[in-house]
């Protein structure tokens, strides 16, 4: 009997596809090697920005993978490669702004036991034991975005605030998020993604701001509506 190998979805292509582009692009900056370095100034200036805006991006995210797929990924038609490559473009240049001047990488991947998901993110800017209203609204303004661009918009403020406390995020999931958040139905289900990770970041487990080391988040998934609740 022959086993028939499950097609890869859209939103794991276009993650699979940034941790592919930033693992050597962040390697390299972290090595301070000059074309790595000028790549991500040029990324930085697409942070908020739409990806038609700045042609001279194009070399620097290469989406020609999504458009010959591997034999384990089925081939995306033409909206989806679009969305694909907004979501990439968004990603990709908000890493380079949260990576500026940072010694270590701010791209790390998501684990079960070293969460780097948005909600989580955020969440380990505030006090333990506390609930920072104001962090806590820029999260759900996202999530509300009107449309991509605005979405790309309310994540550069996070992500500024992310790099000033030298929390990491992870950059692959967040651009296959991005992918989904473009599709019908689909900001729902990003924004109770971001509303879980959120939820499921345990103060007893919280690292400090800044800190190396790894802290394991639970792995009960709580209700999202404290996220959800500001959407109308």
């Amino acid at each position: 009997m022959t086993t028939v190998a499950a097609s890869l979805p859209p939103r794991k292509q276009v993650a699979r596809l940034a941790a592919q582009i930033l693992a050597p692009l962040q390697q390299g900056y972290l090595a301070d090697r000059s074309p790595d370095v000028a790549a991500l100034a040029r990324l930085r200036r697409g942070a908020g920005r739409e990806a038609g805006q700045l042609p001279d991006l194009w070399s620097l995210i290469d989406t020609g993978p999504l458009h010959v797929p591997p034999d384990d990924a089925r081939p995306l038609d033409e909206s989806d490669l679009v969305r694909a490559e907004d979501a990439l473009h968004v990603a990709l240049t908000l890493w380079a702004l949260h990576q500026q001047s940072r010694p270590t990488g701010m791209h790390q991947a998501d684990r079960k036991d070293s969460r780097r998901g948005l909600g989580t993110a955020v969440r380990r800017m505030m006090k333990p034991g506390e609930i920072d209203e104001p962090l806590r609204k820029r999260l759900v303004r996202a999530g509300t975005a009107p449309d991509l661009t605005s979405l790309a918009q309310r994540l550069r403020d996070i992500v500024v605030l992310l790099r000033r406390a030298d929390i990491p995020l992870d950059y692959a999931l967040l651009a296959g998020q991005l992918y989904t958040w473009q599709r019908p139905g689909g900001a729902d289900v990003v924004r109770r993604e971001w509303g879980s990770s959120f939820h499921a970041w345990h103060d007893k487990d919280a690292e400090k701001p800044g800190d190396a080391a790894t802290a394991p988040a639970g792995d009960k998934t709580t209700d999202s509506t404290d996220i959800d609740k500001d959407a109308s």
